[in-house]
């Protein structure tokens, strides 16, 4: 088997990809590094023969659900700001409008196309992890796509 740090220079871009694609621009770093410390700890006891990219994605995605369900716990304050005057810098992620276009998509959508063609994964692996079939999740793909390419890119700001 590779070295642990052999899998995080290989694989670490595509699963920070995935996770910012399912969770934004602000929760992806943490989810990313939940994902290698989980994967560190079971690493040794992967089977030799196993797809590790997918194994790391399918442990990215229970990271964001746990992102997501930690959330909606935590309560939000909301402190009064004055407006902010136009041309504010773009966050972490959003330089290429990639999250606000992701952002507009049903999470479905947007799990799909983050699996498939952020992470590379065949719609067999994808439907693994959504748990759902593989003809709906090339649906949701597809009609993700298709609503990708129908915005404007002033909705997206």
């Amino acid at each position: 088997m590779k070295p642990f740090e052999a899998i995080v220079r290989e694989h670490g871009a595509v699963v920070l990809r995935v996770c910012r694609a399912v969770l934004g621009p602000d929760d992806a770093e943490d989810a990313w590094s939940e994902t290698f410390l989980s994967a560190l700890r079971a690493y040794p006891s992967l089977d030799p023969a196993a797809n590790v990219q997918a194994w790391l994605v399918t442990i990215a995605k229970r990271k964001a659900i746990d992102s997501r369900r930690a959330a909606a716990r935590r309560p939000v304050t909301v402190p009064d700001l004055p407006e902010a005057a136009g041309g504010a810098d773009p966050g972490p992620g959003e330089h290429d409008g990639l999250w606000a276009a992701l952002r507009m998509l049903p999470q479905r959508q947007r799990e799909a196309l983050a699996y498939h063609h952020l992470a590379g994964l065949p719609f067999a692996d994808v439907a693994l992890l959504l748990e759902s079939t593989e003809a709906a999740c090339r649906r949701s793909a597809a009609d993700g796509m298709k609503k990708l390419r129908s915005l404007d890119v002033e909705d997206l700001r």
